[in-house]
């Protein structure tokens, strides 16, 4: 159009009630080898409520990938320096990603209550199994250890670390 207006001026704006937020839970069981202190994955299951679930299949992949994600943050991605500032860890020979091999089973159920925030009762799943991984994983590894805290990533050697002050403290004691 010769005023300059697009043909399809369209202003449209959707207000949904409130937020709208999934619920899940996380448990992640694994065992430590005592000679290695590395940490092996037994078991993964999931609980999560995304309300209406559109489409399960990819939702369970978006899960899984999440889980995986979460994995490697948890006991195996590290980027690591030197004192100079350089990256040591650049490189996949360097940098530990997880394996297809390092993966439990995954036991994943959805809950669907559907939210009524909005017209379809969807809730957001796009992170859901990054998010909800770390923590199981941290949570079970501390359990194993009887600590309290452990960085992440907690590869085999800071699971050294961990023990090793915990029996100087239990010593000392």
């Amino acid at each position: 159009p010769e005023s300059g207006d697009h043909p399809f001026n369209i202003n449209h704006r959707y207000e949904p009630d409130g937020s709208t937020y999934p619920y899940g839970c996380h448990i992640a069981e694994l065992e430590i080898d005592p000679a290695t202190c590395a940490v092996n994955l037994q078991r993964y299951t999931v609980v999560d409520d995304f309300g209406t679930v559109i489409n399960p299949m990819m939702l369970e992949g978006q899960i899984h990938g999440g889980i995986a994600q979460g994995i490697g943050q948890a006991i195996h991605e590290h980027a690591v320096f030197d004192e100079q500032g350089q990256l040591v860890s650049g490189s996949l020979m360097d940098y530990r990603l997880p394996r297809a091999d390092d993966l439990p089973a995954f036991d994943i159920h959805f809950r669907n209550i559907p939210c009524k925030n909005n017209i379809l009762g969807v809730k957001g799943s796009g992170e859901a199994g990054a998010i909800g991984a770390p923590q199981a994983i941290i949570a079970a590894v501390t359990d194993a250890l009887g600590v309290t805290h452990i960085d992440m990533p907690a590869t085999p050697a800071a699971i050294w670390d961990v023990l090793q002050t915990k029996t100087s403290n239990e010593d000392t004691e």
